[in-house]
């Protein structure tokens, strides 16, 4: 699918970037903005604790144990470039953290109502805003357990201690959603963390009234008999009952804390156009007969901020497809003020019995292309982590590299005044890159890079990611990819619901070599060329770039080569960028393709990672050519690791 270049006025630019810094430009005039690196593009996950499908990945572990699994699921979001996670807290009528409402989640320690010895709601939060990650709190609102035997629930579980609040269907227990009292207590078990920690959001799933099982009713008819009032029809009375609860928690959540995102994830279709007008062209189960719920009502009366339909299907899919469906929900949104971001199968892709078109590494990069024709959709969130991070045929790496190259801004809520403009106190050059520290006013900031010395800053630099290099919470940062011989840093600041500041003063920063030349190729780049037994990794945090290569030892060279364009013939510094690992190779021999011949350096990769590391000066002839190899040849063991160089003129 051709991404096409789309042309946007700078009326917006100049009324967000105006400043005595910064003097509007010209209303006619526009910036040419590129749809693979969007400004704003909300990028999560969902990590499912229920059934331990991603985290804690099972029962029992201790806190040092589930704190680590926890961390390394938001590194990954981090080197995926995502900018937030959705985190399942309330999964089956349990918590999370001390909640006074519900038992201690059996999915953390094995036993519900068994304490885990600390609080992983305060830690999850802290956690990911450590890391500038919005931290959406995931909620299932009526299931009750995933068995039909109350006697199993904990004796201080309240749908023990009021019994005709729950019913038993398909095997499962299930709050009875035509009960106010159910409604009441289940706001109120949710608003209780949102009142006590510093969730970005809350998320509801597709779990409504329970998904139809064959030969069996729902067992509710007392309740309607007593609660159904004028209503004629039990599902008009049953769609009023979710309605309800999610017209109320809009109402109490934004009442609460008016920056709380509140969203929903909702099966993806929902009705047929064959049975509805003003459904959309396909032919599976309508969520609004079947489950009850009335999503395009929730969008129309504007009581979610954002919608996620788990439009779970491939392109061209007969019954649903992703590109009928995505223009569906494109329409129905438009207008409305509510966000649309789209629930991604990532589960599917690569998966063992699923179809043809799901064997095909480019199906879900191609959602995201189809994506960029609705400018309704601002991002997606992918099912679930662990299917992230198996990348499964490489499906997710195409999703990276073909979407993801740069960080983005969360899409901005609401109406609030954006930050005052930060200033940047200081920027200076140093052995392990340009070292940046600012002032401001906002929660977090992004900085912008651009290429040279511009003498003022142009509203286009600012007009999609191309020049952004870093989000974060701190008022410093390294940039360790600053290898060119000139560069002018911006900062912008964003208030909690990401309303933009104008940039900061530019602070530009020059080489300090005498030649003025330094390059840096990293694995990913067009430079880097390896054999097929290199694989690709993102295990460590301390790789350079999305990722990096690795590969066993053998009796052979088999290099992994930096390709570069030297200028001139003359000396220059060689460094090299990998990540260290106990298990990896204490004698990496490097190899550099010096004047008079190659000299190889080795290297012992189990410490030292994360920075540059010098291999020495060595005298270079002028030319493009494999500059720097990574040879696989050593008789030590444990994984060899190419991951970056810089070629520095010295």
């Amino acid at each position: 699918m051709t991404a096409l270049l789309r042309t946007v006025v700078l009326a917006v630019l100049i009324a967000a970037f105006v400043s005595p810094l910064n003097p509007p430009a010209s209303a006619s005039a526009a910036c040419t903005v590129d749809p693979a690196t969007p400004k704003r593009q909300l990028r999560a996950m969902w990590i499912s604790s229920v059934a331990n499908i991603d985290w804690p990945s099972r029962t029992g572990l201790s806190v040092s144990a589930q704190q680590a699994e926890f961390r390394a699921w938001l590194d990954l979001a981090v080197s995926k470039r995502m900018n937030a996670v959705v985190v399942q807290v309330r999964p089956t009528a349990d918590a999370f953290w001390p909640s006074p409402y519900e038992p201690w989640s059996q999915w953390l320690t094995g036993t519900q109502g068994g304490n885990p010895g600390y609080d992983p709601l305060a830690f999850m939060v802290n956690e990911a805003h450590a890391r500038n990650l919005e931290f959406h709190a995931w909620f299932n609102p009526y299931r009750i357990a995933n068995h039909d035997d109350p006697s199993r629930l904990v004796a201080t579980h309240p749908a023990r201690q009021h019994p005709d609040w729950r019913f038993a269907y398909g095997g499962k227990l299930y709050y009875n959603p035509g009960i106010p009292e159910v409604r009441d207590f289940i706001e109120d078990a949710i608003m209780d963390a949102v009142s006590r920690y510093d969730v970005d959001g809350v998320h509801l799933d597709d779990y409504f009234y329970p998904y139809p099982v064959s030969g069996q009713n729902i067992p509710d008819a007392a309740t309607f008999d007593r609660y159904g009032g004028s209503f004629a029809d039990v599902g008009d009375w049953r769609r009023n009952n979710v309605n309800l609860l999610v017209r109320e928690l809009d109402q109490r959540i934004h009442a609460a804390k008016p920056h709380v995102s509140f969203g929903i994830s909702p099966f993806g279709i929902w009705r047929n156009a064959g049975t509805d007008p003003l459904g959309s062209r396909t032919s599976g189960l309508q969520s609004y007969d079947a489950i009850y719920a009335d999503s395009r009502q929730w969008v129309k009366q504007g009581w979610v901020d954002y919608l996620a339909p788990q439009i779970y299907w491939h392109i061209g899919f007969s019954t649903a497809a992703y590109e009928v469906l995505t223009a569906w929900w494109s329409e129905q949104v438009r207008g409305t003020g509510v966000q649309l971001v789209i629930g991604q199968a990532a589960y599917r892709a690569g998966a063992s019995g699923q179809e043809a078109a799901w064997q095909d590494p480019a199906e879900l990069s191609d959602h995201l292309h189809d994506n960029r024709q609705h400018p309704e959709v601002s991002g997606d969130i992918y099912f679930s982590a662990k299917d992230v991070r198996a990348d499964r045929i490489g499906a997710f790496t195409r999703v990276v590299n073909a979407h993801y190259t740069r960080p983005a801004l969360l899409p901005a809520r609401g109406s609030a005044a954006a930050p005052a403009a930060p200033a940047i106190t200081s920027a200076t050059r140093g052995p392990s890159g340009v070292q940046l520290s600012w002032t401001g006013s906002g929660t977090s900031y992004a900085v912008h890079r651009v290429d040279g010395t511009p003498a003022a800053a142009d509203p286009c630099f600012f007009a999609d990611a191309r020049n952004l290099i870093r989000t974060t919470r701190q008022t410093t940062f390294t940039d360790t990819t600053a290898t060119g011989p000139a560069y002018t840093y911006y900062v912008t600041a964003l208030n909690r619901t990401h309303q933009e500041s104008a940039p900061s003063a530019g602070r530009a920063v020059t080489s300090s070599t005498p030649g003025g030349f330094s390059v840096v190729v990293d694995n990913a780049d067009a430079g880097f060329a390896a054999g097929s037994a290199w694989g690709t990794s993102t295990y460590s945090t301390q790789l350079h770039g999305a990722d990096y290569r690795f590969a066993q030892p053998v009796a052979a060279s088999d290099p992994a080569w930096f390709r570069a364009a030297v200028p001139s013939a003359g000396s220059y510094r060689v460094e090299v960028w990998y990540p260290a690992d106990a298990g990896y190779n204490s004698a990496t021999p490097y190899v550099v393709a010096a004047s008079g011949g190659n000299r190889t350096v080795t290297v012992d990769q189990r410490t030292g990672g994360g920075a540059w590391r010098d291999l020495g000066t060595f005298t270079l002839n002028a030319g493009t050519y494999n500059v720097v190899g990574v040879s696989r040849w050593t008789s030590t063991t444990g994984y060899v690791i190419a991951d970056a160089v810089r070629i520095t003129r010295v």
